[in-house]
């Protein structure tokens, strides 16, 4: 069976930087050429489907297109007409699913939440709000343009509009305790979706947070009031019927984002846009893709040889296996060795250190459920230790 395709874009601008942001996303004060970017975004989309076609000469249709997710940077400050181009040339360049998932992220401010009809009718069915936070002093701390109404004003609007919705929130922060991030966790439920994100507040090198938390600035609440705010989320999304089919994600039945499944189940997927990642399966071979990040160069590289790949490998045997279980074990699911094997060319216990996996299985950290192999919520908790230590 043919492996199907996601497909990112990103759009590298902002309209102010959030300090715990270490996203590829920039600020341009003087404003941003739509119409050279939509032009270069659309080229290399051409060049990548082309290269695809051309490393494939056996296949006698064009690849199946499951998703397509608009991220940043800001997507919505986008004009519509360029996700409205970029749509249509991926359904010519690629086979689209009748039910394709095509994921817009966009900031809840007033200017934004206008244009979320417009981004509709371009043919976007999925929106993703970066709410981050329902508190007033959580909201300028983060840096956030938005205020609480606005927020809520977005979220009651997009519900309206897309017929998929999920919206971020951030916690952990400093002064939280587990009782107002739970009233504020219900409050945002009760609001709209059938997805969450939520995302604990870590400081980033190269961020502003990082130079203040230094200076000591603020502090972060100690490691087991964050564990318990993790646990307390899971509670309250349950109460709403959202489940946590990953670490940070939180989904009612058949609401998960497909396009983010395809990164964790290894998946095949192109990245166009400054920065972009992308990892594809060619005739046994992991290719591993990583384009210019600075915008203006990557516009330039576009505009003269239809693409701005600066770096490509391809991985190893190893590499994909490890790859391939450090994505798996974050999903409720879990991994199933024989996928791991399909896409690395590895058995699964070449991927895997066997004593390290006997161990967890004992502490309850991991289990076998059928053909599986799952973190309990034990394990979910700690695995960015136990990954490390389980590879080999």
């Amino acid at each position: 069976m043919t492996e199907p395709l996601a497909l990112y874009i990103h759009w590298p601008f902002c309209a102010s930087k959030c300090p715990y942001c270490d996203f590829n996303s920039h600020v341009r004060e003087g404003g941003v050429d739509h119409a050279r970017h939509r032009a270069a975004l659309r080229r290399e989309l051409a060049h990548e489907a082309e290269r695809l076609a051309s490393a494939e000469p056996g296949r006698n249709s064009r690849r199946p297109l499951a998703s397509i997710f608009f991220g940043g940077g800001t997507p919505s400050l986008m004009e519509p007409e360029t996700v409205a181009a970029l749509i249509a040339d991926a359904r010519q360049l690629f086979d689209a699913a009748a039910d394709i998932e095509i994921t817009l992220e966009a900031n809840p401010t007033s200017v934004e939440t206008g244009k979320l009809r417009e981004f509709a009718a371009a043919g976007v069915n999925r929106a993703s709000l970066g709410v981050q936070s329902l508190d007033a002093e959580a909201l300028r701390f983060l840096g956030r343009r938005h205020d609480a109404p606005q927020a809520i004003a977005a979220l009651e609007a997009a519900r309206g509009i897309f017929p998929r919705l999920s919206f971020d929130l951030i916690y952990a922060r400093p002064g939280q305790s587990e009782d107002s991030w739970r009233a504020e966790l219900r409050q945002a439920l009760a609001l709209a979706a059938d997805h969450l994100s939520l995302y604990q507040l870590t400081i980033e090198p190269g961020t502003r947070f990082f130079t203040e938390h230094a200076r000591g600035a603020f502090a972060l609440p100690q490691e087991d009031d964050a564990a318990r705010m993790y646990e307390a989320t899971a509670e309250e999304a349950a109460r709403f019927g959202l489940a946590p089919y990953e670490v940070s994600n939180y989904a009612k039945p058949g609401a998960e984002s497909r396009h983010n499944l395809a990164y964790w189940r290894y998946g095949d997927y192109l990245g166009i846009g400054a920065g972009a990642h992308q990892r594809l399966l060619l005739n046994g071979a992991m290719i591993a893709t990583r384009r210019h990040r600075a915008p203006e160069e990557w516009l330039s590289r576009v505009e003269a040889s239809g693409h701005a790949i600066v770096e490509e490998e391809t991985l190893s045997p190893r590499d994909r296996g490890r790859e391939a279980l450090l994505m798996g074990l974050r999903l409720a699911e879990g991994v199933n060795p024989a996928r791991i094997e399909a896409r690395s060319g590895l058995t699964f216990l070449e991927t895997i250190d066997p004593t390290m996996l006997t161990a967890c299985l004992e502490e309850e950290y991991l289990e076998w459920q059928g053909s599986r192999l799952v973190a309990t919520p034990e394990g979910r908790v700690r695995l960015d230790d136990l990954l490390p230590a389980l590879l080999r």
